[in-house]
């Protein structure tokens, strides 16, 4: 089952652009009509993954032992051209 997309005319859509982004960023899709033609579609982007707290990546990420040694730091600082 398809939700039908909100429509909103032009004239509406810039009065209330702040409750239609706020729609969208729901999940919901938005047509917006010129003289009841829809022009535009505005639809969600991807979302970001939430991390809500400390340690929500645990797991996720594999740090080499040597990951903060001063030979990593001075190669990292060599490739943005930074002198350690």
């Amino acid at each position: 089952m398809s939700v039908e997309a909100a429509h909103f005319n032009m004239h509406d859509a810039k009065t209330h652009l702040s409750r239609i982004i706020e729609r969208v960023e729901r999940g919901e899709e938005v047509i917006i009509d010129r003289a009841g033609v829809p022009v535009a579609k505005i639809v969600p982007l991807a979302r970001r993954i939430n991390r809500t707290s400390i340690g929500s990546l645990a797991g996720r990420l594999d740090l080499s032992g040597d990951w903060d040694s001063p030979q990593t730091n001075a190669e990292i600082a060599a490739d943005f051209g930074i002198s350690s």
